[in-house]
């Protein structure tokens, strides 16, 4: 086994083992190879994994390196892990999440202003999962304390850095389901006021109509 070949496997080996990202720093370190060594092969090694439509790959994360599932056997992985600690997060978890994601740092107070009720449950149970951390305090009457993500939350969606979040533009509604909401909304107003009406008119209340 030439000297390259036995290196590759050294890398597949550990982080075949490691429940965390490596980076090709701590690669480098483990393996006594330099960084720019690292990095080349396992780009190679990735490079391979594609060639042969493995079910696995090796992804950037967190600012290392980690094995993933196909994202084509998602369904059956999915089969098997319902979820990293067997509970899903909730709607509500998935909601508040996505706020401190992208508007982070943040105080608990402007989290409950954007989802319009109190989320003081929901972040604790977010930091009890080790998604979100308290950063500091704002510097603003009060202090109150502001929060982030963590290292684990880029990890467990897949992403190497918080600007790998997709932008929210791509989130934005067309302009057809743009139309469609607005109508519906129109047509929620034109019977609620006709509602109003005949409330008026059950209760005797002279009508337009009336002579």
């Amino acid at each position: 086994m030439n000297e390259l070949l036995d290196t590759k496997h050294i890398i597949e080996s550990l982080l075949f083992v490691a429940d965390e990202p490596l980076s090709p720093k701590r690669l480098s370190e483990l393996i006594e190879v330099d960084v720019a060594t690292v990095k080349n092969i396992v780009e190679t090694l990735k490079e391979e994994y594609r060639a042969l439509d493995r079910g696995f790959q090796i992804r950037q994360v967190a600012g290392g390196y980690r094995f993933f599932t196909h994202p084509a056997n998602a369904e059956y992985v999915e089969k098997l892990i319902l979820a990293w600690d067997g509970r899903r997060l909730t709607q509500a978890a998935l909601e508040t999440l996505s706020i401190i994601a992208y508007r982070q740092p943040i105080t608990k107070i402007t989290i409950g202003t954007i989802r319009g009720v109190n989320s003081e449950g929901v972040v604790g149970s977010l930091i009890d999962k080790g998604l979100i951390l308290e950063t500091g305090r704002e510097k603003s009457p009060g202090q109150p304390m502001i929060f982030g993500t963590t290292k684990l939350f880029l990890e467990r969606f897949g992403l190497n850095s918080i600007k790998d979040l997709p932008p929210l533009e791509e989130f934005e509604p067309d302009d057809t389901t743009k139309s469609s909401i607005e109508k519906q909304l129109y047509s929620e107003e034109i019977v609620e006021e006709e509602d109003k009406e005949g409330e008026i008119k059950d209760d005797g209340t002279p009508s337009e109509s009336d002579g």
